[in-house]
């Protein structure tokens, strides 16, 4: 088992629990995290039972397009870092850059003095990743015009994003020579069930070949962890949603399925 989550987590049907140094490990990043959350991929078979399941009305699911930058061959993605901008309903628009995997013990702490930088810890069945992210917000513009080669890459993210990013990306990779991957849509809701006492956010991504990726997640404190964890599950299984799923994230099944459109020299837009 690793610390990081890169594409299919677990092949098997049970994914293993949690050995004592992996309990130990998490105990160590969550203590230096803002927040926690809880996610699990969904099977394909599974997702309209899924959505009836917890009470979701699918009508109340916001549209978003997810915009990733990196080289041909993810150096970046390699390196652990992800930036990105997202289109969100309304004209709106947030960007992030994003390190992973961290231990947030070697964060420079003035970093975290910024409302827009947060640490946050990801569990899902099987792995477990720490993160360091700066967020922006822009104009749903903004992104389009560089999505449409009308507007440079570097501008649309902020100073502290932009130092970020050269703090930690390979070097001589230059962030208006990325490459952009995507779009890639996305339908998010925030839902409250009547039978789990607090918010979950399901997001369903639809990628240009057909495939998607339907993911349940829930947020907490660190000092909640544990518990929040136990109820997600003992929800989960009461809705009859499998934990025991093989888990893909999001951002590497977008980023692998567009670097294998650029292989095939194939549009990725």
């Amino acid at each position: 088992m690793t610390t990081e989550t890169t594409g299919k987590v677990d092949s098997t049907s049970t994914p293993p629990a949690f050995s004592s140094p992996e309990v130990k490990k998490i105990l160590q990043l969550a203590k230096g995290s803002k927040s926690i959350e809880l996610k699990l991929s969904v099977p394909l078979t599974e997702h309209s039972a899924t959505i009836k399941g917890i009470g979701l009305d699918p009508v109340e699911a916001e549209p978003r397009q997810v915009y990733f930058f990196d080289t041909p061959d993810l150096a970046l993605n390699q390196a652990g870092l992800i930036v990105r901008a997202r289109r969100i309903q309304g004209g709106r628009a947030d960007t992030v850059v994003k390190l992973r995997p961290v231990d947030p013990e070697t964060i420079d702490a003035e970093l975290s003095r910024s409302e827009s930088f947060k640490i946050e810890l990801d569990v899902m069945p099987g792995a477990f990743v720490c993160s360091a992210s700066y967020k922006g917000v822009c104009s749903g513009q903004e992104v389009l015009d560089v999505a449409a080669g009308e507007a440079p890459i570097r501008p649309l993210f902020s100073k502290e994003q932009r130092a970020f990013y050269d703090a930690h990306a390979p070097a001589g990779i230059e962030m208006n020579s990325l490459s952009i991957l995507g779009p890639t849509f996305l339908l998010r809701a925030k839902h409250r069930p009547k039978d789990f006492d607090r918010s979950i956010v399901v997001e369903m991504w639809l990628y240009p070949d057909g495939s998607r990726i339907l993911e349940i997640s829930t947020k907490c404190l660190p000092s909640e962890a544990f518990q929040v964890a136990t109820e997600f599950k003992v929800y989960l299984g009461e809705k009859g949603i499998a934990i025991g799923a093989s888990q893909t994230t999001k951002t590497n099944a977008a980023l692998e399925f567009f670097k294998a459109r650029l292989e095939s020299g194939l549009p990725v837009g």
